[in-house]
């Protein structure tokens, strides 16, 4: 059979990438412009810079791409782009991108969901056993699902308010580290010790997420002993922040397994490169015997590799998109 070359362009929040990638599971060559350093400056993603800088950067991230992949436009099958979900500022630029390439060229246009992408970067890795239960950890999400096959997916749980990435990113506001939030408080925990008693978050049988309570009782906390003229020890407080959010992650996929007979476990989203739960995670599928897959790290955050690897089984079932869609700042896969 002929290898499939698929161009991948992502651009859903302040990361310009594109990417080639053979067959859905070989990364040809990626390219990630991150603005991180712009936007650490203002406090957090600043939406109209973000689509301002994608607009500046995005021909030059495809001249890299092109540069040194060594594969012409002749070689290439398909144009995959994330349209949803993301700052819609963001995505246009991506998908205007795309979609002017994609004409240009005379090249099928494939519209990819952003967590589909987070999910389907575990093909990089390895083959996708179905059926997987997919914990789905970032910004935006927080959700358990049965994945049966190929674009099937089944909702068994999902976050009531907060996502984990979001609790991180408001805790880290809360003890004043800067941004990028997550990773900080990850660094601080990683030098203290879980000595707070915080309250375990959504404490009950079902599938579902909760983490409003778990921020809301450390905003509390650090105004009471401010208010009481104590100082917080951040590093034990992050540690001990990071321990209760990730023993929920693990006892809520504990009961997924046993309630659906899982054997193998794919972990995917932004928060999937922190270290500590990445190992939590690990130790349980020890427990239980069963294979878990997580992206490396340079997978988890956000990149086109993972764009244009979700866009394969989508070539493989012609499910093209037309010219005439638009970007949506929110959308399900499911």
């Amino acid at each position: 059979m002929k290898d499939v070359f698929i161009l991948g362009i992502e651009s859903s929040c302040d990361e310009t990438s594109i990417s080639i990638v053979k067959n859905g599971c070989v990364d040809v060559y990626t390219c990630v412009l991150t603005q991180m350093d712009t936007h650490a400056e203002f406090g957090g993603v600043v939406p109209e810079i973000a689509s301002r800088m994608h607009t500046e950067n995005i021909t030059m991230v495809l001249e890299d791409v092109l540069t040194n992949s060594n594969i012409s436009w002749d070689m290439i099958d398909a144009i995959a782009v994330t349209y949803a979900p993301g700052l819609l500022g963001s995505l246009l630029v991506g998908l205007e991108f795309a979609k002017t390439l994609a004409l240009i060229h005379n090249k099928p246009l494939i519209a990819v969901n952003h967590i589909a992408g987070h999910i389907y970067a575990n093909r990089l890795v390895e083959p996708i056993v179905f059926p997987s239960l997919g914990l789905v950890i970032s910004g935006g999400h927080t959700e358990l699902i049965l994945m049966k096959g190929d674009y099937d997916f089944e909702v068994l749980g999902s976050t009531l308010d907060d996502s984990i990435g979001e609790c991180f990113d408001k805790v880290a506001r809360i003890l004043g580290l800067k941004y990028p939030g997550g990773p900080n408080v990850e660094k601080y925990a990683s030098m203290g010790r879980a000595s707070y008693n915080l309250p375990i978050p959504m404490n009950d049988d079902s599938l579902n997420f909760s983490y409003s309570g778990l921020k809301s009782y450390i905003i509390n906390l650090v105004h009471n002993e401010e208010q009481r003229g104590n100082e917080i020890n951040k590093y034990d407080l992050a540690a001990s922040f990071q321990s209760v959010a990730a023993d929920e992650l693990v006892r809520k996929t504990s009961l997924a397994i046993d309630k659906y007979n899982v054997k193998n476990i794919i972990v995917a989203g932004g928060v999937s490169a922190n270290k500590y739960i990445r190992g939590e995670l690990e130790n349980l599928a020890k427990e239980k015997n069963i294979h878990i897959s997580i992206p490396p790290m340079k997978y988890c955050t956000d990149n086109a590799t993972m764009i244009a690897a979700a866009a394969y089984p989508l070539y493989k079932q012609k499910k093209f998109a037309s010219f005439d869609i638009n970007a949506k700042s929110q959308d399900d896969i499911y």
